[in-house]
């Protein structure tokens, strides 16, 4: 079956907020879809991988013990000395396929933080973001190349998306991450990797399967996977109800964000365009009963936008619906991104929003700004093609990667898979199916990245 991607076409006629607003989905072939890796994979899986080369069935565990403990790259053949000659290259074709191959990195933060663009198999780019701080290591991943979500003051959002990530090149990126802290290729030492946050490119709970898939290999212990804590994982939503409340029941104790970024339906239906179909209300009741299904803090997003939503009567509103429930807000002043005349809040602003949350007892903070010199901050990233000029000059460092030449896709991955029928559907048909929305095109209707100031 040939790959599409979901795009989106604007519906014929305004819908009002909280009746649904149809989304409109032309399919455009693909080249291939991501090889299949062994992160795809249960073990189970790989070990019949393993036997259908005529190898035993433990070699798919030395493979993976390689990737998930060592962290070996799968061109350092030679440090996997523990498969026979013979069988190497066999294995490591089947179960470990090249699927990103890094166009380019940009460090800053005094190479305490690094970014890297990706370009997979098939030409399709996406970015991530390794953050070391005194007390952990964090690593912000792509689920998606783009995003479908339309929000006017993301960068990512404004480029429209291209196409659900496969489990396994959400999972490299962590591998990766973790490999670059144990290899002291990141300032302040060797590392280890502690938190995994899916706050980078694309909405996570559009593309569920693979999204919790990776989860499961990332917490799973090794071989299964890399053997993190899933308290130090966060997966991030703007808020589709159906996948947030299927999410509630996988027995995943990881921290659900919502990026909510405004406490009133009016607002938040232009800031976040996904809200005419699951306006604040709901959103919120999916959070609270996501809290407590797991017991799990749920951490509320919210960017300051100046004059747009950090008025103080905004900050009491907010606190009104977060009051008594198990719950955090985390402030995020306004990032810049290239063709947006919307600033974050000035500091007096942000202190004085800070301070009534807490007047009202409600546990904030507000976001360390990490990567803003390289566009690695949050609603920054946009993949940008390696060579391409503008904001690495402003980089304290910005090197080319030398790229490999890509791998042919194989066999490919059944999960995660973009939409691939041409019928129009509405938003609401998966609040009826109860099943989440796995490749959302643009959502249409949304205001024009920066072209006007919403009141």
């Amino acid at each position: 079956m040939t790959p599409m991607t979901a795009e989106s076409e604007s519906p014929d006629g305004p819908v009002s907020a909280g009746t649904g607003r149809q989304v409109r989905l032309s399919l455009t072939r693909r080249p291939a879809r991501p090889a299949r890796h062994l992160a795809d994979l249960s073990r189970d899986e790989r070990r019949e991988v393993a036997v259908s080369l005529g190898q035993p069935a433990f070699r798919a565990d030395q493979v993976s013990r390689h990737y998930f403990v060592r962290l070996v790259d799968a061109d350092e053949t030679d440090a996997m000395t523990d498969l026979p000659e013979d069988a190497r290259g066999p294995l490591l074709e089947a179960l470990l396929p090249r699927l990103l191959v890094p166009a380019r990195t940009l460090s800053c933060d005094d190479g305490l933080t690094r970014k890297t663009a990706w370009r997979t198999a098939d030409g399709a780019l996406l970015e991530s973001v390794i953050m070391r701080y005194p007390d952990r290591a964090t690593v912000c991943v792509s689920s998606q190349a783009g995003c479908g979500m339309g929000c006017p003051f993301c960068a990512t959002g404004q480029g429209g998306l291209t196409r659900n990530l496969s489990t396994a090149e959400i999972v490299e990126q962590v591998v990766h991450a973790a490999r670059v802290l144990r290899r002291q290729e990141l300032a302040g030492g060797a590392g280890r990797l502690s938190n995994v946050v899916f706050m980078g490119m694309g909405e996570p709970l559009a593309n569920y399967t693979a999204v919790t898939a990776a989860v499961r290999r990332l917490i799973s212990p090794p071989p299964e996977g890399l053997g993190l804590s899933a308290r130090g994982l966060t997966v991030s939503t703007v808020g589709l109800v159906p996948a947030m409340r299927r999410l509630a029941g996988e027995g995943l104790p990881v921290t659900l964000a919502v990026s909510l970024h405004a406490p009133d339906d009016e607002l938040r239906d232009e800031l976040v365009p996904v809200n005419t179909r699951w306006p604040v209300a709901e959103v919120l009741a999916a959070a609270w009963e996501y809290a407590e299904v797991t017991g799990r803090r749920v951490s509320i997003e919210y960017a300051l936008i100046d004059g747009v939503n950090d008025d103080v009567a905004r900050a009491d509103a907010l606190a009104t619906l977060l009051t008594g429930r198990l719950a955090h807000v985390n402030l995020i002043p306004l990032n810049p991104t290239e063709g947006s005349s919307w600033q974050a809040s000035a500091p007096a602003g942000q202190r004085a929003f800070v301070r009534r949350l807490r007047e009202r007892g409600i546990a904030t903070t507000v976001r360390d700004t990490r990567g803003r010199e390289i566009a690695a901050a949050c609603g920054q990233l946009a993949a940008e093609p390696a060579g391409r000029a503008g904001r690495a000059g402003r980089a304290e460092s910005a090197r080319p990667v030398e790229s490999a030449e890509p791998v042919t896709s194989a066999e490919p991955v059944t999960s995660g898979v973009p939409v691939t029928s041409g019928k129009p559907v509405s938003s609401g048909e998966s609040v009826e199916s109860g099943k989440p929305v796995e490749a959302a095109g643009a959502v249409s209707g949304s205001p024009v990245h920066g072209s006007r100031v919403l009141r």
